[in-house]
């Protein structure tokens, strides 16, 4: 196969893609925290809290939404077991188990850093709002966030391509 010379260049000679080309930027870039321990003791996903939320408008219906969730699980029983996802909106963008989990197998408490993330494709130019959520396995083990941490939310708005 024959090496292409754009422009009758070398490959080492292109320094820069055409102007043109406007996929991958960040668009928009907006960020929540919480220092606020919270807990639950609901088996179904609910917010963890209302200050790990993020509102935005994309601006294209091609962008991307590019979320980055941070904070650490608690769970304090043998046989306990934490889930941490995402919600945009109303919809869950992990599945039953969410995007993330902690599990304890011992008698003490565990501590368990959780970084989630997910890439989402809106497709629209509403508002839109991304919120950290939990759920605990067994209602009568509350799994916690934010312990002996801040939580953050980022989400950022990614140029996409039509």
């Amino acid at each position: 196969m024959a090496i292409v010379k754009p422009n009758n260049n070398t490959i080492s000679a292109i320094t820069a893609l055409p102007a043109a080309i406007t996929t991958g930027k960040v668009l928009q870039c907006i960020t929540a925290t919480d220092d606020t321990v919270r807990n639950t003791s609901s088996t179904s996903f609910v917010t963890a809290s209302n200050t790990l939320s993020v509102d935005i408008t994309p601006s294209a219906t091609s962008s991307k939404i590019f979320v980055i969730a941070s904070t650490v699980l608690r769970m304090d029983n043998h046989g306990a077991q934490g889930y941490i996802t995402i919600y945009k909106d109303s919809t869950n963008l992990g599945n039953a188990a969410g995007l993330g989990n902690t599990y304890s197998d011992s008698g003490g408490a565990l501590w368990t850093p959780s970084a989630i993330s997910v890439l989402d494709s809106p497709s629209s130019t509403s508002e839109l709002t991304y919120q950290v959520y939990l759920r605990t396995n067994n209602a009568s083990i509350p799994v916690r966030v934010n312990q002996d941490s801040r939580g953050t939310i980022t989400v950022m708005e990614i140029a996409g391509w039509l």
